[in-house]
């Protein structure tokens, strides 16, 4: 007798804005994720930096959280970086091969040079400057330090101005607006 489990687990898919935290309290000048209206007993798989935008997955499966967040797990997670200047193939090689941050070198990560991707206006706008171009990369990243494409990125050369987060694993961001977020059931 093959048994099949009746029991689903909530996953919800949110597209974090620009200044919000990835947990459920307020910390000084950042709102937390309770006013987004989220069912109760679901926590953040994983954390997104106030400062970074995109997909950020809440469930309420304490087992699934930890196999979406732990690095172990290897979940591929894509970010979009609209970076300083004119990435060259030397700055993609090197994020590509693993980037000494002088307390940890990364794991190779995927890079490659994206157009700009159709997204929504930033509140507040990123810093321009006339003279200097921007341009975007998409990093792929099996691991997931604390302001770890940020801080590839600077090493090589080109500062991240803005950050999305675009996919984690097989779950994308899509057409969620900032703040909106879809729920799926998942069999435990």
């Amino acid at each position: 007798m093959t048994f099949v489990s009746t029991e689903v687990a909530r996953l919800i898919l949110f597209n974090k804005p620009y200044g919000i935290l990835s947990q459920f309290t307020s910390e000084g000048r950042f709102a937390g994720l309770a006013g987004f209206g989220f069912p109760p007993g679901v926590y953040a798989a994983g954390r997104l930096d106030a400062d970074s935008e995109g997909l950020l997955i809440l469930t309420d499966d304490g087992a699934l959280q930890h196999q979406i967040a732990h690095p172990g797990a290897k979940l591929p997670k894509t970010y979009w970086a609209q970076v300083e200047g004119i990435a060259d193939e030397t700055a993609l090689a090197a994020l590509r091969h693993g980037v000494d941050l002088k307390d940890f070198v990364t794991l190779p990560a995927e890079a490659r040079l994206i157009g700009e991707p159709a997204l929504w206006p930033r509140n507040p706008p990123i810093r321009t400057r006339r003279d200097i171009p921007t341009t975007w990369v998409e990093i792929i990243l099996r691991e997931g330090k604390n302001r770890q494409v940020r801080r590839m990125t600077a090493s090589v050369g080109y500062p991240t101005l803005r950050l999305v987060r675009a996919a984690i694993g097989d779950w994308r961001l899509d057409r969620l607006q900032p703040g909106e977020w879809r729920e799926l059931e998942i069999n435990k």
